[in-house]
């Protein structure tokens, strides 16, 4: 008579504090290793964790001892041993080993090996430089950052709509679309924003948002720039400028305490300093373009009145405050064309400008927007977009205009601010720059 044989219940290595002096099975992948004599320790990791796993060379003998030393980095393997509270140790708890069964060997040196391999070098193993533990941290803050930020409008009584990848105009200006042709329709291009579909959605809906990649073909090298991002991008019916300032601060408080909350560990193995992190409360402060313009002054990065805020004046900016900074109220010149002049001084739009503190730069960029059709046809004249390919959007100001308004937050200099990281390419899985598309 045939039996078949019992699956192996494996655990994963996040739950092992819940099975503290029972025998487990674990699988994964060996991530270090370093042996003597008598002892073989191998850090396992599993993608949910890592654990050190303990061999003693009289307990599994010479043979087993000596093929499971021999195991390169990065073998799959399956463990089955004791787990063995340890305080000492990285998640309490460390693995007594009876047995490994290797599943799969390299086939060559696993070429990330060294502290001090170049950028362009992990770039080119993308793919590979994922395992390593700053960026196993990243991409779980990330995954937090992510959920949060739906769980946050969702509080908020937000829908989740989904915008379109493929455009027929422009949104934020023509010189950074990544065009293309559309069967026999003409030129469709790249969206770099959902934002005009939301002021449809929201009209449809009262409050509305979409959470997807955008695109920006903007020829930039800076460390705050990628090709291809994540944007959440929220808009309302009946908003205001100070509503918009409002939902962005709410937002942005959220996400940073359920990090704090769920991602202590991760954020440890980056080594950030947390206490910046705790101090972003509400309120923010908010302060005027021309304010600001006095402030970068001051701080001896002056620039000419009416010009945008560069990264400089960003950064000297936001070293004299403690939490995030909102910069309101930019020049009619420098901002985009949907945005609502400001009705006390039309030479400024009813705009907003999230500049993070540590030198991070704007990670949000929002405003009231233009709901008088007849202000925003000149608009779309004076930055000379085809006023054919935005009469849907023009159908918004004709039928039940409302003030309304709304932002972008950019997922991936978020989670460089939050994670204490120099680069947002370290942010996103594969990221894609000017010189980078591969892998």
């Amino acid at each position: 008579m045939r039996h078949n044989p019992v699956s192996v219940a494996f655990v994963s290595i996040a739950t092992l504090k819940g099975h503290a002096g029972r025998k487990v099975d674990l699988r994964g992948w060996v991530f270090t290793k370093r042996a003597s004599k008598k002892i073989l320790f191998i850090e396992l990791r599993d993608g949910a964790g890592i654990v050190q796993t303990v061999t003693a060379r009289e307990t599994v003998g010479d043979e087993h001892f000596t093929e499971w030393a021999s195991l390169p980095q990065e073998s799959s393997i399956e463990v089955s041993g004791v787990v063995r509270e340890e305080p000492r140790a990285k998640g309490g708890v460390e693995i007594d080993v009876q047995e490994i069964r290797p599943i799969s060997r390299p086939t060559a040196e696993y070429p990330i090996n060294k502290p001090d391999h170049s950028p362009d070098f992990l770039l080119e193993r993308r793919h590979l430089w994922l395992r390593s533990k700053k960026q196993w941290a990243v991409l779980r803050v990330r995954d937090t950052v992510f959920h949060e930020i739906h769980a946050f409008f969702r509080k908020e009584g937000f829908l989740h709509v989904s915008a379109p990848i493929l455009t027929p105009a422009a949104c934020e200006g023509t010189s950074t679309l990544f065009g293309m042709d559309y069967f026999d329709q003409g030129k469709a291009y790249l969206t770099q924003s959902g934002q005009l579909y939301m002021e449809a959605a929201a009209m449809a809906h009262g409050r509305v948002y979409c959470f997807g990649p955008t695109f920006r073909a903007e020829k930039s090298k800076t460390r705050r720039h990628l090709t291809e991002f994540w944007m959440a991008e929220p808009e309302a019916a009946f908003y205001e400028l100070d509503d918009v300032m409002a939902l962005a601060e709410g937002l942005l408080c959220h996400v940073v305490a359920r990090v704090l909350a769920q991602r202590r560990d991760e954020l440890a193995i980056l080594e950030r300093d947390t206490a910046p992190l705790e101090k972003i409360q509400p309120p923010f402060p908010r302060i005027s373009y021309t304010e600001a313009h006095a402030l970068a002054e001051k701080a001896g990065e002056p620039f000419p009145f009416g010009d945008d805020l560069g990264a400089p004046q960003e950064t000297a900016i936001s070293k004299q405050f403690d939490r995030p900074v909102m910069i309101h109220r930019y020049p009619t010149g420098v901002k985009a064309f949907y945005m609502k002049q400001d009705p006390q001084d039309p030479r400024f739009v009813l705009c907003v400008d999230v500049i993070a503190p540590e030198g991070v730069g704007e990670i949000i960029g929002g405003s009231q927007r233009e709901d008088d059709l007849a202000a925003l046809e000149k608009r779309i004249a004076e930055h000379k977009l085809p006023k054919e390919a935005f009469e849907w959007y023009f159908d918004l100001r004709r039928f039940g205009s409302v003030a309304h308004g709304g932002f972008g937050l950019g997922l991936e200099r978020t989670v460089a601010w939050i994670c204490g990281r120099e680069h947002v390419r370290e942010t996103i899985p594969f990221p894609r720059m000017l010189y980078r598309i591969y892998p």
